[in-house]
């Protein structure tokens, strides 16, 4: 059956260190795709017939190479598995989202949001407050947000352990952040529950990445910042670049300062080389305000 050959691949990653979610979800979802045709083994015309159904080229492709490297694996082991071509959907160029940079109004109205949300009397509404202000606030990835351990909350601010490259870092919190934390901490301790973690949901169980994202999604819509189901829009991960480009807004604009700024938060947010935070940063009227200052001051003396 392809689903136990899908639960072996899924451990071998899981034991050799990779998180391997998207991979994972996807590959369910071909795999449920392929058992409903009755396939035993991974034919290469369902991978593309699959492919195809996603909503875009970029989507498209990758579904079609995530099954591509599932087949290279089960075919080392068995024949009877079909590898598609990795071209079979053309040759794709690989295009980064555009981030959106939230500005302070609409994440005061998604964290307004997240206060309405039922049911009334609950955790539920101070959890996603809370997180959602944590995201704005920190620039961490919605990912270590989720992994966060009660113990990890300390007086010096919040350790990551579980980080994107195996590396820990302590993010220090502003005063206002950190009484956020403490409000959701006098609610979140006497809840009865086995799970360490920050985040719980009513049940006291770990937040779902999946969940998370499904209930962002939902409540961008609310506030007109995404479109019907299926239409895309701002995500979760643009509080991350929001951070970054406010961020260096406030950075004066020094040839020097900059540097320093730049160098501090690339460490802060936790990237493996200083070139991964300029990712992030992208123009907008308080930057190119900047630039256009720096310009003026570069034609008048030469100097910036």
């Amino acid at each position: 059956m392809l689903s136990d050959d899908l639960s072996r691949h899924v451990a071998l990653h899981e034991v050799l260190g990779f998180k391997f979610r998207t991979q994972r979800i996807l590959l369910r979802m071909f795999v449920a795709y392929a058992e409903r045709h009755g396939d035993n083994f991974i034919k290469s015309n369902r991978v593309i017939a699959w492919a195809v159904e996603a909503p875009s080229p970029e989507q498209r492709r990758n579904r079609l190479l995530t099954v591509r490297r599932f087949a290279i694996a089960m075919h080392a082991e068995d024949g009877g598995h079909e590898v598609p071509a990795a071209d079979a959907l053309g040759r794709g160029i690989f295009r980064r989202t555009k981030p959106y940079i939230y500005s302070a109004e609409e994440i005061g109205k998604l964290m307004q949001q997240a206060a309405s949300l039922g049911p009334a009397a609950t955790l539920r509404p101070l959890t996603y407050v809370t997180l959602l202000g944590l995201l704005a606030a920190t620039g961490m990835r919605i990912s270590e947000a989720l992994a966060l351990r009660l113990s990890d909350v300390t007086d010096d601010g919040l350790i990551i352990n579980k980080t994107k490259f195996k590396k820990s870092r302590l993010i220090p919190l502003h005063p206002t952040t950190r009484a956020a934390i403490d409000r959701y901490l006098s609610a979140r301790l006497p809840i009865s529950t086995c799970a360490a973690v920050l985040f719980v949901s009513n049940a006291g169980t770990p937040l779902c990445y999946d969940t998370v994202s499904a209930l962002f999604r939902q409540i961008s819509r609310k506030i007109g910042l995404r479109g019907g189901p299926g239409q895309s829009g701002p995500r979760i991960h643009d509080l991350r670049h929001s951070f970054a480009v406010r961020s260096l807004e406030q950075c004066p604009c020094d040839d020097d300062a900059v540097s320093r700024h730049i160098l501090a938060l690339s460490t802060y947010l936790g990237h493996a080389h200083v070139s991964d935070t300029y990712w992030y940063l992208q123009a907008t009227p308080g930057l190119m305000a900047q630039i256009a200052d720096a310009g003026e001051d570069f034609g008048r003396t030469g100097v910036i």
